[in-house]
């Protein structure tokens, strides 16, 4: 776990040992439960600290996260990036969505017993949360990794964010043109200025995007769309 400390560094951010401790027993039990059920391809241990914690973690150093009082991870999957992120930043609320009840169990039982009580975990679809008065436009930062199309994941993550707050999408290192093509999508559902960040991880050859979204204006009410529309259709 040396490599998570040295990446937190980099970004100006101290890890504690605790700290560290935590990610590792995570990492263990979600291999022990990958056992029961799917909820990673990855099971090699430095690979896992690589494409997960490491990933994850690309963006603990943005100002937009260190200002944020409260965190949605849509479509979290195993708990990525919203667990490492919560780790690290113990004074921030984390609101962790996915759509199989089976792994947002197994996200709220793993948090509860390795004392991470920043985090809540919720079943349920973006499109249906979003409209709910306690989510809707009501979080400082929406973060959301490997998920959909920029198109679709903007009318999926954006009305969650209130004016002023940021959307944050984990993208490959070629994303441009998939940005370029959600422009009218971004809009649409109250974005505003959009930019690509690109980082690098000096050990390995490993480059990501981040796309930051600003919220500029109240998500119309006819958006997110009933659910699976967004993906079929996108905007």
């Amino acid at each position: 776990m040396d490599r998570i400390r040295t990446l937190l560094a980099k970004q100006n951010i101290e890890i504690g040992d605790g700290a560290l401790k935590k990610m590792e027993r995570y990492m263990e039990e979600v291999l022990t439960r990958n056992e029961e059920i799917n909820l990673t391809a990855i099971t090699d241990r430095d690979e896992f600290i690589q494409k997960h914690f490491a990933d994850s973690l690309l963006a603990a150093g943005l100002p937009e996260i260190a200002k944020a009082s409260r965190i949605v991870d849509i479509g979290t999957g195993a708990g990525f990036p919203g667990v490492p992120l919560a780790i690290v930043f113990e004074d921030k609320e984390f609101v962790l969505v996915d759509s199989l009840n089976k792994r947002v169990k197994i996200i709220a039982e793993l948090c509860e017993t390795l004392g991470i009580d920043n985090v809540t975990a919720v079943h349920g679809r973006a499109e249906d949360l979003a409209r709910m008065g306690d989510f809707r436009e009501n979080f400082d930062v929406c973060v959301s990794r490997a998920v959909a199309n920029m198109r679709t994941l903007s009318e999926y993550c954006l009305p969650f964010v209130r004016i002023g707050g940021k959307f944050i999408a984990y993208k490959g290192d070629d994303c441009e043109e998939e940005v370029a093509s959600a422009a009218k999508a971004i809009k649409t559902v109250g974005g505003g200025d959009t930019i690509i960040l690109t980082v690098q991880d000096e050990d390995t050859s490993f480059v990501h995007s981040l796309v930051c979204v600003s919220k500029t204006g109240e998500t119309p009410a006819a958006y997110p769309r009933k659910a699976g529309k967004p993906a079929k259709k996108p905007l």
